[in-house]
C-alpha cells in the first residue's frame, strides 16, 4: 500500500475537524476475562494486530495536485507504542468507570501528524473485566469499514486474515493495462453526468430543508469540547417479537424508541416537549452487496422524531411512514443525502469551505441516529470473549446528541455520546431508552394499550 488520495467525503470530514469537534467513530467493547490472560499478554496481543493492519500504519499528507487535495502514505516513523495504550480504571464499578473514562479519551482530538487512530486499554484488577476503546477518525472510515478495521483485533478475524495471507501465492486478478476500455470511459462519462444531476437535486432539497429558525433546544447548543457517554442494552429477542407482531423493520421500531425516550427524558426535566419535532439524520450505507470496503460510502435520511406523539404506537406509525417514505425516493435523493455533494465539490471547496458546512449541518438536523452492522458470530480476544460493544459517534458541531445503536450476542447495544455540559444527566436519558423499550415490548407483545408518557 503506498499512496491513496483521499475520496471527496474522507476530505470534507477531515476538514471539518477542530479541537472542539472531533472527528472520529469509536467503539467500547466488554471481555469477560478469561483464566491466566493477563493485562500485559492483551496490551501486546493489540498492539501486534493493530500494527498487522496495513490501514493502520497510514497518515495523511497533503499533496500538490489535485490542489487543495491530501492522500494516505505509509507512515515510515509508524510506531505502534503511540497508538496502543493501557489505562486504569480505580472505580469499584467497572462498567461505570469505563465509561466515564471512556467519554473523556473521546473528547481528545487525535493527532493529525500519525495515523489518526487510537486504542486503550481499560482495566481494572488483573483478573476482573476490561474494556477496549477504539478511536477511528471518520475520514479513515465510515461505521462498515470501521467495523472492518476493528475486526482484525478479534480472535476470529485475526486467525482467518493470517490463513488467506498465508494462502497468497499469486495475484487473484491478471494485471491489466493502465489504459480504460473505451467502453468503460463512456460508462464514467454517464455516470458522471449522472452524479451531477443528482448532486443538482439534492442541493436543491437541501436548501429548502434548512431552517432558518434555529432555536435553542436541549440538543442543539455551542460545543465545551466535553464529551460524556452513557450505555444501554435492549433485548434484540423482543426487538423481533415487536417487528413481528407490529410490522415495519427493527430499525423502525429502534428510532421509535429513541422518540419516546426522548420524550421521557424530556418531561423529567420538566420540558414540554417542542411545537416542532427534533429532526434526526440516519446515516445510510452507499456500499454494493460485495463491493470493495474503502472511503467513506455514506448517504442519510432525514426523520422528524415524533416525541409529541403520547402514544408508542403513534410513534412508530409515524416513524414507519416517514422512513417508508425515505426508502421509496432512495438514499441518493433529498436533503439527507448533503453527503453526495462533496463528490462534487474540488478539494479546495472542502479545505476553505469546512466552517461554513461545519455550521449549516444545525440547518439541516438536531442530532444523529445511526444503526452499525456488526458479524453475528461471537468474538473474542486473547480467547476472552466479548460481553457487549458499543458504538459511539461523533457530534456535530452545535449539536448536543449522537446515538448509535449495534446488535451483538442477542443484545442491542446503544451507545450515547454527549456534550458533557449540555447534557450532564445523559444517564438519565440511557435509562429512558431502556424503560421505553420496556414499555413497547409490553404493549405491542402483549396487546396491552399502555397510559401515554405526558
Amino acid at each position: 500500500m503506498g499512496t491513496e488520495l483521499l475520496a471527496p467525503l474522507d476530505l470534507a470530514f477531515w476538514h471539518l475537524e477542530s479541537d472542539a469537534h472531533p472527528m472520529h467513530l469509536g467503539a467500547l467493547a466488554v471481555f469477560v476475562p478469561a483464566p491466566g490472560v493477563t493485562p500485559p499478554h492483551v496490551l501486546e496481543l493489540l498492539r501486534t494486530r493493530a500494527a498487522a493492519i496495513p490501514r493502520l500504519r497510514m497518515c495523511v499528507r497533503d499533496v500538490l495536485l489535485p490542489v487543495g487535495g491530501a492522500a494516505w502514505t505509509v507512515d515510515k516513523d509508524f510506531d505502534v507504542h503511540r497508538h496502543v495504550r493501557r489505562v486504569a480504571v480505580d472505580e469499584g464499578d467497572f462498567m461505570a468507570g469505563a465509561t466515564r473514562l471512556a467519554g473523556e479519551l473521546m473528547e481528545q482530538p487525535l493527532g493529525r501528524g500519525l495515523p489518526p487512530w487510537q486504542m486503550y486499554l481499560i482495566g481494572g484488577a488483573d483478573d476482573g473485566p476490561f474494556a477496549v476503546l477504539v478511536k477511528l477518525h471518520h475520514a479513515l472510515a465510515d461505521g462498515m469499514r470501521a467495523v472492518a478495521i476493528g475486526a482484525g483485533i478479534f480472535d476470529e478475524i485475526a486467525a482467518a486474515t493470517t490463513a488467506r495471507s498465508a494462502a497468497r501465492g499469486r495475484p487473484a486478478v491478471p494485471p491489466r493495462s493502465w489504459l480504460p476500455d473505451p467502453r468503460e470511459v463512456a460508462g464514467m462519462a454517464l455516470g458522471r453526468i449522472g452524479e451531477v444531476g443528482r448532486a443538482l437535486g439534492v442541493g436543491a432539497s437541501v436548501v429548502r430543508a434548512g431552517r432558518l429558525d434555529l432555536r435553542s433546544t436541549a440538543f442543539t447548543a455551542p460545543s465545551s469540547g466535553t464529551r460524556r457517554l452513557a450505555t444501554a442494552d435492549l433485548d434484540a429477542t423482543a426487538l423481533q417479537r415487536i417487528r413481528r407482531a407490529e410490522g415495519g423493520t427493527a430499525n423502525d421500531i429502534l428510532l421509535a424508541v429513541v422518540a419516546g425516550a426522548l420524550r421521557r427524558w424530556m418531561a423529567e426535566r420538566g420540558e414540554a416537549p417542542a411545537a416542532t419535532d427534533p429532526r434526526a439524520l440516519v446515516p445510510v450505507s452507499r456500499r454494493r452487496p460485495g463491493g470493495a470496503v474503502s472511503g467513506n460510502r455514506l448517504s442519510a435520511y432525514l426523520l422528524d422524531l415524533p416525541v409529541g406523539a403520547a402514544d408508542p404506537r403513534e410513534r412508530l406509525r409515524a416513524v414507519r411512514a416517514a422512513m417508508d417514505r425515505n426508502k421509496a425516493a432512495g438514499p441518493l435523493k433529498g436533503a439527507g443525502a448533503v453527503a453526495v455533494l462533496a463528490d462534487q465539490l474540488h478539494p479546495l471547496a472542502h479545505r476553505f469551505g469546512a466552517p461554513l458546512a461545519a455550521n449549516a449541518a444545525r440547518m439541516l438536523f438536531d442530532l444523529l441516529v445511526t444503526s452499525v452492522p456488526l458479524p453475528r458470530s461471537a468474538l473474542s480476544l486473547g480467547g476472552c470473549p466479548v460481553s457487549a460493544l458499543y458504538p459511539m459517534a461523533p457530534l456535530a458541531r452545535g449539536q448536543s446528541l449522537a446515538v448509535a445503536l449495534s446488535t451483538y450476542g442477542g443484545r442491542v447495544h446503544v451507545g450515547l455520546v454527549a456534550d458533557g455540559k449540555a447534557l450532564p444527566d445523559l444517564d438519565r436519558l440511557a435509562g429512558a431508552v431502556a424503560e421505553e423499550f420496556d414499555e413497547i415490548g409490553a404493549l405491542f407483545t402483549a396487546g396491552r394499550v399502555a397510559a401515554p408518557v405526558s
